[in-house]
């Protein structure tokens, strides 16, 4: 099977795959496409300009419990045109002239706000890792079947047109047979010491901003350092380690994977952080490109280091027996081969919004569609749970599952009344 043909058969299993969810999302080229922004601090900010310069698409409103991230978007985006403002995204969702929403709130909301979204007929672009725990991205990725809409995982490297060279290269066999990949970041990240609780600031709903979650207001539990607690985030791994494990995970064609290990821990700082300062997990799959007879894929993170290996903060290494591919932000080389090269894939960011556009109108399938960013998050899932129970796992991907008790205990989590998660 040649390379063209191969993908063509990919593109038309995939269109087949997703066609129940796109067959609703059709709009009609003149008709605006409607966008509610939820989570607005850091990535809900960034986003938004590059949504509001898509022709046809409209910001209708801006939702955060926080009502001192308004003043610092609406100055980004530099209109004069009103945007209404909400705290409470189970409101928004009801005013059904919205077409979608973007989900950039913390980890522990993309969930509950995904679904309930999907439930209304609004289709989602929602940030990575695109859930909390394995049991609602599975119960995501029901939603969009059920509810026929467009669920978009914010890994915009799907997007990358060196990414998509990388896959190319690697699947035509030019690695020749690849058993190993590593992925890492560094990062110089600071030490957030501690703190007692306390009240949160004023204009906050701290009720709604919890959402699912629970516990008293403490300024290390909220804004931006959420991510290293285990009831909020998903640590290094989940907020960083999905854009480089998802990457291997694409250009070498992997699904799940039968056994995961870690190790790590609380080395560095003394604070408050739950979640590892220093993390090795390698996940093992039974067959690699090349006709490997299996691969291990590797992340690693030291967020006290200020470069990493290769001397890069982020980077990937493919290593097959005809060359290693280096990723080294963005942009590619192999080493020890053919010497091939790719530079960096221009305004990914832009072009995954406008696929995602494109996919609600019907012209495009998503590149990362949520069945994509659930396999790519379960990953950091697995990861996490072997680190946090000490053990070797061995993972079923048609149960998903383990053959660990304790483990499966943590595929899910305890909701607060008024936020559990729906049972699509």
């Amino acid at each position: 099977m040649t390379s063209t043909t191969r993908r063509e058969f990919l593109a038309a299993s995939a269109a087949t795959l997703y066609a129940a969810s796109y067959n609703r999302a059709a709009h009609k080229p003149n008709e605006s496409v409607r966008l509610a922004i939820m989570g607005l601090r850091t990535r809900g900010r960034d986003l938004a300009p590059g949504f509001a310069a898509i022709p046809g698409v409209q910001l209708a409103c801006l939702v955060d419990p926080d009502s001192s991230m308004f003043n610092p978007v609406l100055k980004k985006l530099q209109t004069s045109a009103e945007i209404p403002t909400a705290t409470d995204i189970r409101k928004v969702l009801e005013d059904k002239s919205i077409t979608a929403v973007v989900v950039t709130a913390p980890d522990h909301w993309h969930a509950l706000a995904t679904i309930w979204a999907a439930e209304r007929g609004k289709h989602v672009y929602v940030e990575k890792p695109v859930s909390h725990n394995l049991i609602e991205g599975r119960r995501m990725v029901d939603a969009a079947r059920k509810y026929k809409v467009v669920i978009q995982a914010g890994m915009q490297r799907r997007s990358a047109s060196d990414v998509v060279a990388a896959r190319e290269y690697i699947q035509a066999g030019k690695l020749g047979k690849v058993a190993f990949a590593r992925t890492w970041i560094a990062g110089s990240r600071p030490n957030i010491g501690h703190a007692k609780p306390g009240q949160p600031p004023q204009g906050v709903d701290y009720d709604l901003w919890l959402g699912p979650a629970s516990g008293e207001f403490n300024k290390n539990r909220f804004h931006y350092n959420w991510h290293w607690f285990w009831d909020l985030g998903t640590g290094e791994l989940g907020n960083n380690g999905i854009h480089a494990l998802d990457v291997a995970r694409n250009v070498l064609g992997l699904d799940a994977p039968t056994r995961i290990t870690c190790g790590g821990g609380k080395y560095y700082y003394d604070d408050d952080q739950q979640t590892p300062d220093t993390q090795i997990a390698t996940f093992d799959f039974p067959s690699g490109p090349g006709g490997a007879a299996g691969l291990t894929l590797l992340w690693e993170h030291r967020v006290w280091e200020k470069k990493g290996p290769e001397d890069q903060a982020y980077g990937i290494a493919i290593h097959g027996d005809r060359g290693t591919m280096i990723f080294k932000g963005d942009g590619w080389e192999v080493r020890g081969g053919d010497g091939a090269k790719e530079p960096p894939g221009k305004n990914i960011v832009g072009a995954h919004q406008k696929n995602f556009i494109d996919a609600i109108r019907g012209d495009a399938k998503a590149n990362a569609e949520i069945e994509i960013g659930h396999t790519s998050t379960r990953l950091c899932h697995l990861g996490n749970i072997a680190y946090r129970t000490g053990k070797v796992l061995h993972f079923d991907a048609k149960t998903e599952t383990t053959d660990i008790p304790e483990a499966n205990r943590l595929f899910g989590r305890e909701y607060r009344k008024g936020f559990e998660l729906p049972a699509v």
